[in-house]
């Protein structure tokens, strides 16, 4: 396993998100605004990566995508597919758990207007790598967008053009997992119908496929 910590709270590794969240704070101070550490158990078979933490969500609760949109479809398809006890995840103490699985994200603090900047992505990476190092092979990755595509293969030392992005996409990685690629379910993304939720279930029995049954 990675020596890499998994989670740092206290990191101020990025000036700007780390300004940013203390305004968030002042803004709103009942919210979590600090960096949302993974959610589901060490080592899991399905490692999901998304982006960032939400304004109102992640980062209001301190769960990755709980408490905003983009959760809604996630945890109903893992719910659907055996990896989560409940359908919905309100709050970070609403005794949801997830089987099998975790969610991380590429940068652990929110970013203004939802986009990190590339260099904190990569300031973020050596997090990821550590949750990527704890997974036994024959593991599941899902990167929830061609960030979070990218982040899985900067950790594992592999060069941006080593696997292309595209939805629904598979790759089998050198740590013996295999990533499966799919649109992020943001809301644009649903809204807008470039992710319905066939597509997500589609990915979602493959991934199930592969590992066999829960």
């Amino acid at each position: 396993m990675s020596k890499l910590p998994l989670h740092d709270p206290g990191c101020h590794a990025c000036p700007r998100l780390a300004a940013f969240l203390d305004d968030t704070l002042r803004a709103n101070p009942g919210y979590f605004c600090r960096p949302v550490p993974p959610f589901g158990p060490l080592a899991p078979r399905l490692l999901i990566v998304g982006l960032a933490p939400g304004m109102h969500g992640a980062n209001r609760t301190g769960r990755p995508f709980t408490g905003d949109y983009a959760g809604l479809l996630l945890y109903e398809t893992l719910h659907a597919f055996g990896f989560s006890s409940a359908a919905q995840s309100e709050s970070a103490t609403d005794g949801l758990k997830l089987i099998d699985a975790r969610i991380t994200n590429a940068v652990k603090c929110l970013p203004p207007q939802n986009k990190p900047a590339t260099a904190e992505v990569r300031n973020c990476n050596g997090f990821l790598a550590a949750e990527l190092a704890a997974l036994r092979p024959g593991a599941a990755v899902l990167a929830l967008g061609a960030v979070s595509h990218g982040a899985v293969l900067r950790a594992l030392d592999l060069k941006a053009g080593a696997a292309r992005f595209a939805h629904g996409a598979r790759h089998a990685l050198p740590n013996g997992c295999t990533l499966f690629d799919s649109y992020h379910c943001s809301r644009y993304n649903t809204n807008t119908r470039r992710l319905t939720p066939q597509m997500f279930r589609d990915v979602f029995h493959a991934i199930r496929a592969h590992l066999g049954p829960a």
